[in-house]
């Protein structure tokens, strides 16, 4: 019995800390994005003043497209990693980094228009407040991930050996997963349930 308890315990070992990390960090940013939406969802239709949802937000298609198919590409990466594959992983990297880029610029264009064309800031009104607090929050988010997918890109085409860092490319992979994850989320609940 004392045999079996013993390789029992010999068995168990301390969970990755970079895993624990991403996910605890993921949790903790999850936790956030649902105080942001919640605040966005109990305001929906509380401005007294225009300009209104309805009357000048379309729907970013081309931008969510782009957004999450840039999941797609890097899991594509990744796999092309493992692989030592390295070429293909570079050209699946640059697909994902293009795509965020496309998301954030057309976020910008967005803003842009609402700012400029149709008056519409955080101090317009109630509306324009939750949309740029939730919006924004999430653009923040794609910048800092998009910061870490050109880091990686940069040293990789320097000749720094990524293939050793198989481990922290995943994790930048769950960030990037859960980011997208997200979108979903502000997607669903500013331009369909909020319109």
């Amino acid at each position: 019995m004392e045999a079996v308890l013993a390789e029992k315990q010999s068995e168990w070992s301390l969970p990755d800390r970079g895993a624990m990390g991403i996910i605890f960090l993921i949790v903790t940013e999850t936790a956030l994005f649902t105080i942001f939406v919640v605040a966005y969802v109990v305001y929906i239709g509380k401005s007294l003043t225009g300009p209104f949802p309805k009357d000048v937000l379309d729907l970013p298609i081309l931008a969510s497209i782009c957004l999450l198919s840039s999941s797609a590409t890097i899991v594509f990466a990744e796999s092309a990693l493992k692989k030592h594959r390295l070429g293909i992983f570079k050209l699946w990297w640059l697909a994902t980094i293009l795509l965020g880029l496309e998301f954030l610029v057309s976020t910008g264009m967005e803003w842009r228009k609402l700012i400029y064309e149709d008056h519409l800031t955080v101090s317009t009104n109630l509306f324009g407040t939750t949309f740029y607090s939730l919006v924004g929050l999430h653009a923040s988010h794609v910048i800092v991930g998009m910061s870490f997918l050109i880091l990686v890109m940069l040293v990789t085409l320097l000749g720094f050996p990524i293939q050793t860092q198989e481990r922290r490319v995943k994790f930048l992979s769950w960030y990037w997963h859960f980011v997208d994850a997200v979108w979903v989320v502000v997607f669903t609940v500013v331009y369909v349930i909020g319109r």
